[in-house]
């Protein structure tokens, strides 16, 4: 296999499903635009942003039509002083690559630079903004793609947002008993950072005490 595709090659790509995308759903308030990384490569990838509404429509449309194969992150941040407009942050980060599941007794050797159209590795990344509510939701897309499974649930548990028909949601980071409501990126909550000193507080419902009490991280 090639090393790695040429910008020329990536930039191409990019810029197609970028055309894909707002050709599609130009109308309904999601924005598609080709982003670079900030590292010596420049590389380029996909930034949408899309409304809570139209996410699983997109989803399909990335999955299905323009490659994206593989969910390898899902993160959340929550915005307090954000405005009504922006309480929640939710982003999906998306690749597209050409290989996959082998037969036995076969393989497929991939030249990086002679790879074109949906062969070519792309990145996707996708961000909802929800409004100001103690209830932050937005659509699973478990059934679209595997790896949003843990991710989804990940997210969940650090920051409280839920996905709307996830299966079989729960703790995967947080001690399972962890009292309800409690999801520690939440900005309200007061975890050792900031100048305070104590990993749980008596609202959150734990008695214990960290080993290295007085050490601030």
């Amino acid at each position: 296999m090639g090393m790695r595709v040429t910008n020329e090659q990536a930039e191409t790509a990019a810029a197609a499903c970028v055309a894909s995308v707002m050709e599609r759903y130009g109308g309904a308030g999601i924005e598609a635009t080709v982003e670079h990384h900030s590292n010596d490569f420049k590389m380029p990838f996909v930034r949408i942003h899309s409304p809570p509404q139209h996410w699983v429509a997109l989803a399909k449309t990335l999955r299905f039509d323009l490659g994206a194969n593989y969910c390898s992150m899902v993160t959340g941040t929550h915005f307090p002083e954000g405005g009504d407009d922006r309480g929640w942050d939710v982003v999906y980060h998306l690749m597209r690559q050409p290989v996959t599941d082998q037969k036995p007794h076969t393989n497929t050797v991939h030249v990086a630079e002679k790879l074109s159209g949906k062969d070519v590795p792309l990145e996707f990344e996708v961000l909802i903004t929800l409004p100001q509510t103690d209830v932050p939701s937005v659509p699973s897309v478990q059934s679209i793609w595997v790896g949003a499974d843990w991710n989804e649930k990940e997210t969940w548990d650090l920051v409280g947002i839920k996905f709307e028909g996830h299966e079989n949601m729960h703790r995967v980071l947080n001690p399972h008993d962890s009292p309800e409501g409690f999801h520690p990126l939440q900005k309200q909550h007061k975890i050792r950072y900031h100048d305070f000193n104590e990993m749980y507080d008596d609202a959150q419902g734990f008695g214990r005490k960290p080993t290295d009490e007085g050490r601030v991280k």
